[in-house]
């Protein structure tokens, strides 16, 4: 089987939700491929999908040491932390990432979030407007996320 079919194969079991499945699929492929960017994004959207946040954010700190120019590793090492509890420490992953993560609008909501988490009103309201600004579709998100809901009626 090539690359690209065991790739395929992957992304079925993924879509069927057959997440073990996936991630035995993944973990068969030789090791020059395991850090890949493509094959760490992979396994990180699974292993999240999961829930496992422990190992989701290891997955992510090794992507963000593989390919630190890249902005996914840091927006979902951040996540993992916040949802573990680490607040303090997502919101600082994500300020010490690469500079690409100014141009995300997630970067600035998912900031919003960790300074309302945090107390940090009206920096948090700072952040949810630039990402509005960047893409409209995440003003619909604030309205249901439970981390905004201090500032929700400010919205």
């Amino acid at each position: 089987m090539t690359f690209e079919q065991k790739i395929r194969v992957v992304e079925g079991y993924a879509e069927l939700g057959m997440l073990q499945d996936a991630l035995a699929q993944l973990d068969e492929l030789e090791p020059e491929h395991q850090d890949r960017l493509a094959i760490l994004r992979m396994r990180i959207e699974i292993v999240l999908r999961k829930r496992d946040w422990q190992e989701a954010l290891q997955l992510c700190l090794r992507s963000c040491s593989a390919h630190p120019g890249e902005s996914s590793g840091y927006i979902h090492a951040a996540f993992c932390l916040h949802e573990l509890g680490r607040t303090l420490e997502a919101k600082q992953t994500l300020l010490d990432g690469p500079a690409v993560l100014l141009d995300e609008p997630v970067y600035y909501y998912n900031l919003a979030c960790y300074e309302t988490v945090l107390g940090n009103l009206p920096q948090a309201k700072v952040y949810l407007r630039a990402s509005f600004r960047l893409d409209k579709s995440f003003q619909e998100l604030a309205k249901c996320d439970p981390d905004l809901q201090r500032i929700r009626d400010e919205l």
